[in-house]
């Protein structure tokens, strides 16, 4: 209606208004068509970028999804090998708690066997000094006592120490060999 009036404003004969209203109905017509088809190839180019967003949010949902299994695999990879490896020290552990009592046990055995022997060697001393006739037997017999002893303490505290060195060196052994394993496990790993 605005388009009518201000074509009879600039055209006051009837047919002008008629040619005037039909030229601005024309253009308007155009102009609606133009916006309708921008309107249509606009909404048709949304559309379309929509459907290759979706596609590329799924796709990018699936990578997620791969990327998460696959960093769940490598964890409960890692908890296994931790498991094993703990498993690995505790049976080291064991093992060299087996080899220290049963050294510890051998050694009682050999210092019960020395103690007896010492004992033994104490009472036939005893009995010999209550048969001895004179003074000086009866010193000479503790003086040999008394050596024999210290010569069998010195030789004894010798053995035990060896023994005592051996037993710890073989009891370590399973401990050393799983902190080897633990530094060719560990020692590699980039920090």
């Amino acid at each position: 209606m605005a388009a009518k009036r201000v074509v009879e404003t600039i055209a006051p004969t009837g047919e002008a208004t008629d040619a005037a209203t039909d030229t601005t109905v024309e253009t308007m017509t155009n102009t609606a068509v133009e916006t309708i088809e921008t309107a249509e190839t606009s909404f048709t180019e949304t559309v379309s970028a929509l459907k290759d967003g979706m596609s590329g949010a799924a796709a990018g949902f699936e990578k997620t999804q791969s990327d998460i299994k696959e960093k769940m695999e490598k964890a409960m990879k890692t908890v296994e090998e931790v498991v094993s490896f703990s498993q690995g020290n505790m049976e080291a552990i064991i093992k060299s708690g087996q080899i220290w009592t049963a050294g510890v046990q051998d050694l009682g055995k050999s210092m019960a066997a020395t103690a007896q022997a010492q004992l033994d060697q104490t009472i036939s001393t005893w009995k010999a000094l209550s048969g001895v006739k004179s003074l000086k037997d009866a010193f000479d017999l503790q003086s040999s006592l008394a050596r024999s002893s210290v010569e069998s303490f010195v030789a004894e505290t010798g053995k035990l120490t060896d023994a005592s060195l051996k037993l710890t060196e073989q009891a370590m052994a399973p401990l050393t060999a799983r902190v080897s394993v633990a530094v060719e496990k560990f020692g590699s790993v980039n920090r």
